[in-house]
């Protein structure tokens, strides 16, 4: 029989062996700085918005996304279109829109993105995808035939397309959306190559670096456009070398916004960057060559997209007319 005395000994010798040691408190989430916070949503032109794209049966980055900006983007009468439905076949990290297997095509939802945005009365148009990797094409005739129905039906807009990798068929999907001839052609290399395996584990950074240089390969009238999170974990230096790959893939146009934690699922958000640090960012990655920079703390993709667009129009040019008169000087 054993007595008490020997079955609490061999408790504290296994504990002992095993160094069993309390776990340690999960970190609390980081409190968001003052310049981060935004006001809520409301008003009479956000209704509106948000009337028409459910009358047309759209989704939006905007909502599934949550982003920070809705509230301005969409009272301006701004909403960055979300084709293929709202659930995507990854899971990455810090992304909020629903995983899981999406549903059959919408072969309507190409004239319904026409039609809002003709009713929105929109100069430039941002057109995105959650990831399809179940589609042959990963959903790349469908950004063609949205690209068609918009020339067709408000042939003033100018339009900008925000695609994912297409995983394994990124060439062929290039080539048919680059001869559609979008405006921009966006692309988000989302982070440092060193986070994406944690952050971005179903993409590669060299593969979507050659995306963006095949559109120029391809066209090199068509604006190319890519962006990065800040406060995830990057380093200065890192974010300098991602700049460089950016350029030496001729891309003209950089986005640079803070990662903000959708929900408690999502990885944390590692320091939340003060705003001056984004303005050092800004005026590196100027003196680097792109023709335009956006960075900001609330810097988001298609945040001022059309403003934008125009900017970099009148860089593209000013920057030809230099060229043009150096050359004619020489």
């Amino acid at each position: 029989m054993v007595g008490k005395s020997h079955v609490h000994r061999y408790l504290d010798d296994m504990n002992e062996i095993t160094k069993i040691t309390r776990p340690e408190p999960r970190p609390e989430r980081l409190r968001k700085p003052d310049w981060i916070r935004v006001k809520a949503p409301m008003g009479t032109e956000f209704e509106k918005t948000r009337n028409l794209m459910r009358e047309h049966k759209l989704n939006t980055v905007c909502e599934e996304a949550a982003c920070p900006n809705i509230g301005e983007c969409w009272t301006k009468k701004h909403a960055t279109v979300m084709i293929l439905g709202d659930v995507c076949t990854r899971a990455c990290a810090f992304c909020n829109v629903k995983t899981g297997m999406p549903m059959a095509v919408d072969a309507l939802e190409p004239q319904h993105t026409a039609d809002a945005a003709a009713k929105l009365g929109l100069e430039h148009i941002v057109v995105t995808s959650v990831d399809r990797d179940d589609l042959p094409d990963g959903g790349a005739s469908q950004f063609v035939k949205v690209i068609e129905a918009l020339r067709r039906t408000t042939p003033k807009t100018t339009i900008e397309i925000l695609t994912p990798d297409f995983r394994n068929k990124s060439e062929a999907a290039v080539e048919a959306i680059v001869a559609a001839r979008p405006d921009v052609y966006n692309h988000n290399l989302e982070t440092v190559p060193r986070l994406y395996p944690t952050i971005r584990p179903g993409a590669r950074y060299y593969a979507s670096l050659r995306l963006l240089e095949q559109v120029k390969r391809l066209d090199p009238s068509i604006f190319t456009k890519s962006g990065v999170m800040l406060g995830l974990g990057e380093q200065r230096l890192e974010v300098h070398q991602v700049m460089d790959d950016m350029r030496s893939a001729d891309i003209d146009f950089l986005t640079m916004g803070q990662y903000l934690q959708p929900t408690t699922k999502h990885v944390k958000v590692s320091e939340f960057v003060k705003p001056q640090a984004f303005d050092a960012y800004a005026s590196v990655a100027r003196a680097k060559g792109f023709l335009l920079v956006a960075s900001s703390p609330l810097t988001r993709s298609s945040y001022h997209a059309g403003e934008d667009f125009a900017k970099m129009r009148q860089a593209r040019e000013e920057k030809l007319a230099r060229s043009g008169a150096s050359n004619a000087g020489s």
